[in-house]
């Protein structure tokens, strides 16, 4: 007789009906089609699929059963016999694991997920809809907890504990909005402590996933800090993993987390192939050449940056296909890659600078084009200029009604009768507290030391001066600057023997920088070019007068080198309207400089591969990682929005300051020649340019060359609180200094940043080696001063000192007014020399563009995150870093007090006096809105 077999895990069947195993076709008894069947096929679950010569039938104890069926087989009676083992043995693992959940632990699960703008459920499409249906079903986010050691007995991970989370709706945190997803897991007791967690998100919508908490644990909450949008598991299956927050070294990975931390760093690479996704995270490197379109007009090629013939920093590579005009180009897209998580989050765009200045670039810098036909219209009178901030200019109407006052109301207001926009700009504060503050010279001087650009002047170390460029092309290498020149000027006080003795002569130098492209600038309309100096005299108060201006023209269009030599000293109306003419140009190149050099090269650009080489090299985990990750944050985002619509071909840079089209490339010669990531450390930098010396016995253990130099006494404060931070920090992950040198990824990060992230330098000897904790300690504080305390010193002062665009023109339309001048010309300067200073300033379109680029730059969102300001969740975690990060904040606020302190004291007279703006660019800490003072933790504006 068969044996009758238990069903098992279908409840759709009747509970009477009992199972048989037929290798045959069984008839009922009745003979007859149309009679109820007693005995019914039915499919079996996975014995069957093992066993797919049985077929499985059911018998109704009720029906009339005639026939019988055969006796089993020895083989049937064997299978049926293991069937029945099988089940045993799995009631078996099941009353095992039923008591090992008696002694299980309940952990609650808290996942904090941030709203996409406009609301997490605002999409109302197909995959909104199934997405829907997953939260109802609790099926958005599967979490599995890792342990962070192996298995004892086997030596193997063990197996991960999985949940998924449901949406319990929203929460207030402070003032961020979260919506709270949870689960309970059910944690045997001989787990081990949880060192990871995998996520995946089974929505067919990325989403923001701040953090997870864990609670229940004997041993404390476990908080994993996330921050990163998790994409679906429908664009990626692959899972996402987050580590608690404590830290490792690589060789202090706990044996279940090193496959998983290896894993990630591969993830993070990617092989380099293929047009990065939206979604992906992937970190590698390029060069620029995607700054032009020479598929939409070859007028817009621009060359590669990056080489041999143009050394540059590399970006983040986007992969996507070359021009078809020009191979050598990258094509370029509507929004360019950047990893995922170094994209704003939403609800930080919600206030994010950024966001607005993709609008004014896209949107209202085109906008104004229609309203000025005439695009080399200038100001008629001065008058003209005021009149931006009193009276605005008339917008059209651009996207919904109310659309730019929404996005930029510091400067689009609504007209009142029609119901228009108005682009109206708020008054600088330097401008505000002195009407003539632009045009006196002491200020022009002073602004070197205290103002947009601190680090261009230098000391004259030689005398005469002299270039060395190749005279058979550039002309004569000799100065116009004589000794006899500037005897004449310091006459009174001292020779120039004694000035330079005494370190009292001092430069601004674009002379070789620029020359070699005065000719090719020329060929763009409405613009022109010099290679210039400016020689300052340091004065017995501390405060600098500039002496000369020496203005050079090369060899060009059969003309021989043209230089002249201004002098502010003229007592003859002719020679003053001369001198400041020359001021403008000088102060446009100044302008230029400060924005592709200071600011562009050497803080964004030369960032973004050590923002790469951080990702693909250091571990989440390592203790690196997390002291540099916060100055890292949305710096590869700002960088590709430069690249869509600030530096690229045509953009706000090439049209509105002084290189033009050329703008790139002399970038790419201040990279080749000056630059050297050993300087770029305050101290080395400050002797490097002779405005100090070293001296163990003075503050900061630097003498100044100029005691009241602003920008480098309130830097040095800063400088000192930074490398102070960051030494408690290193030195307690790494007690021994000699664990520097065998930490494998440390290693791999230093040499990837020498010698793929900055490639075209990767030879040169002035690189720093790292080996001891000293070394490291030295390149952290060099990294984190540039993304903090320079970038702050070159931003955040835009619009107060170049709102008013006479004190900083972006650059110069027109020649010297003695400059192989016509008849005509001349008579015109002569007659009306206000005239002639007015051509040479900007356009009107392009300084209202730049006005309003600028205001957004200077600008600090509410949710600014400033140095030393909040405490990362690893850093709270440890005692000894908490309490050194304590430390530091408090330093901050007492460098803000001495700040403060420094700019009442009317011995400074650089940063105190009638109409003087203080100094405060340093100051670590600011309330939103454009305050020219503030210092963020990262380049991310």
């Amino acid at each position: 007789m068969l044996n009758p077999h238990q069903l098992v895990g279908n409840t759709n069947l009747n509970s009477a009906q009992i199972v048989f195993l037929v290798n045959r076709p069984f008839v009922h008894g009745h003979q007859n089609t149309t009679t109820s069947q007693a005995i019914l096929s039915r499919p079996y679950n996975s014995f069957q699929r093992k066993h797919k010569q049985l077929q499985i039938c059911f018998i109704n104890p009720a029906a009339n059963i005639k026939a019988i069926a055969s006796a089993t087989t020895e083989e049937e009676a064997e299978e049926a016999k293991e069937a029945e083992e099988a089940k045993e043995a799995e009631e078996a693992k099941e009353a095992e694991k039923a008591k090992e959940a008696e002694k299980a632990i309940k952990v609650k699960a808290v996942v904090t997920v941030q709203p996409t703008v406009g609301g997490f459920f605002k999409n109302l499409g197909i995959d909104r809809g199934l997405d829907d249906i997953q939260d109802l079903l609790g099926k958005t986010l599967q979490l599995e907890l890792v342990c962070a050691d192996l298995d004892p007995g086997t030596g193997q991970e063990k197996e991960t504990i999985k949940g998924f989370a449901q949406k319990k709706g929203k929460e207030e945190k402070g003032k961020k909005r979260g919506i709270k997803y949870e689960t309970t897991f059910e944690v045997p007791i001989d787990f081990g402590k949880v060192g990871a967690i995998l996520v995946q998100n089974e929505h067919h919508k990325e989403m923001y996933v701040e953090d997870i908490v864990l609670d229940g644990f004997p041993y404390g909450p476990v908080h994993v800090v996330c921050n990163s949008w998790i994409h679906s598991k429908f664009d990626n299956p692959q899972k996402r993993v987050f580590f608690t927050t404590k830290s490792y070294l690589p060789w202090e990975t706990p044996s279940g987390l090193w496959r998983l931390r290896k894993e990630e760093l591969e993830t993070l690479r990617g092989n380099g192939e293929g047009e990065r996704k939206s979604f992906e995270r992937i970190y590698d490197y390029d060069v620029y050449n995607d700054v032009g379109d020479p598929d939409k007009s070859w007028d817009l090629r621009r060359p590669v940056l990056g080489g041999k013939d143009r050394p540059y920093p590399r970006r983040c590579r986007t992969g996507r296909p070359p021009c078809e005009s020009d191979p050598l180009s990258e094509k370029r897209s509507k929004r360019f890659y950047v990893p995922r998580d170094e994209c704003f989050s939403e609800i930080k765009q919600l206030t994010f600078s950024a966001k607005t200045l993709r609008s004014v670039l896209h949107t209202l810098a085109p906008s104004l084009g229609t309203v000025m036909v005439d695009k080399n219209l200038g100001f008629p009178y001065f008058t003209a200029i005021d009149s931006l901030f009193s009276e605005g200019v008339d917008l059209p109407p651009i996207g919904n009604e109310g659309f730019l006052r929404t996005i930029l109301p510091r400067v689009v207001k609504a007209i009142t009768d029609t119901g228009g926009d108005v682009l109206r700009f708020e008054t600088p504060e330097a401008f505000n507290r002195d009407k003539f503050f632009w045009f006196r010279d002491e200020e022009f001087a002073r602004q070197t030391l205290a103002g947009l650009n601190p680090y261009s002047i230098r000391l004259i170390t030689e005398w005469p001066l002299k270039s060395k460029l190749d005279p058979e092309i550039y002309g004569p290498q000799e100065s116009g600057i004589t000794t006899e020149m500037i005897n004449q000027e310091i006459g009174g006080i001292m020779t120039i023997d004694e000035a330079m003795k005494k370190k009292k002569l001092f430069i601004l130098d674009y002379h070789d920088l620029l020359l070699p492209f005065v000719k090719r600038v020329r060929q763009i309309k409405g613009t022109t070019l010099y290679g210039s100096r400016t020689i300052f005299f340091l004065n017995p108060d501390g405060t600098l007068r500039p002496l000369a201006i020496e203005l050079t023209r090369p060899p060009m269009d059969d003309k021989p080198q043209w230089k002249q030599v201004f002098t502010p000293c003229s007592w003859h109306s002719t020679g003053v309207w001369l001198w400041r003419i020359a001021k403008t140009h000088v102060l446009a190149h100044d302008s230029g400089y400060h924005q592709l050099v200071s600011h562009w090269l050497r803080t964004h650009c030369v960032t973004e591969p050590y923002v790469i080489a951080t990702n693909r090299q250091l571990s989440v985990m390592h203790p690196i990682y997390r002291l540099l990750h916060p100055h890292f944050r949305y710096t590869i985002e700002i960088n590709a929005l430069a690249r869509e619509a600030l530096i690229n071909a045509e953009g706000t840079i090439e049209t509105c300051f002084a290189p033009g089209k050329y703008a790139g490339e002399v970038s790419s010669v201040a990279y080749d020649v000056e630059w050297r990531f050993d300087l770029q450390a305050l101290p080395a930098d400050l002797i490097s340019r002779g405005m100090a010396v070293e001296d163990p016995e003075a503050p900061h253990g630097l003498k100044l060359t100029i005691e009241d130099y602003p920008f480098a006494n309130d830097g040095l404060l800063l400088w000192d609180a930074i490398k102070e931070w960051v030494s408690n920090y290193v030195n307690h992950y790494y007690p021994d200094p000699s664990q520097v040198e065998s930490d494998e990824e440390l290693q791999a990060w230093w040499t990837e940043i020498r010698t793929k992230g900055h490639e075209d330098k990767k030879d040169e000897p002035w690189w720093p080696v790292l080996k001891t904790s000293k070394d490291l300690i030295e390149i952290i504080t060099t990294i984190v001063w540039v993304t903090s305390g320079h970038h702050a010193a070159v931003n955040f002062g835009q619009y107060t000192y170049a709102g008013y665009f006479p004190n900083r023109p972006t650059i110069a339309r027109t020649n010297m007014p003695t400059e192989d001048p016509s008849e005509e010309d001349w008579k015109r300067f002569m007659k009306k020399p206000e005239t002639a200073l007015l051509q040479c300033f900007p356009s009107k379109l392009q300084a209202i563009r730049v006005m309003a680029v600028l205001d957004i730059l200077s600008n600090h969102s509410p949710d600014e995150e400033y140095l030393g300001e909040t405490m990362e969740q690893s850093w709270a975690d440890d005692p000894i870093i908490k309490a050194a990060f304590e430390r530091f904040n408090e330093r901050l606020k007492m460098i803000e007090g001495i700040i403060d302190e420094r700019n009442e004291n009317t011995q400074f007279k650089n940063r105190n006096g009638a109409g003087t703006l203080p100094y405060e660019l340093l100051k670590p800490f600011s309330p939103p809105g454009v305050t020219g003072k503030g210092v963020p933790y990262s380049i991310s504006i």
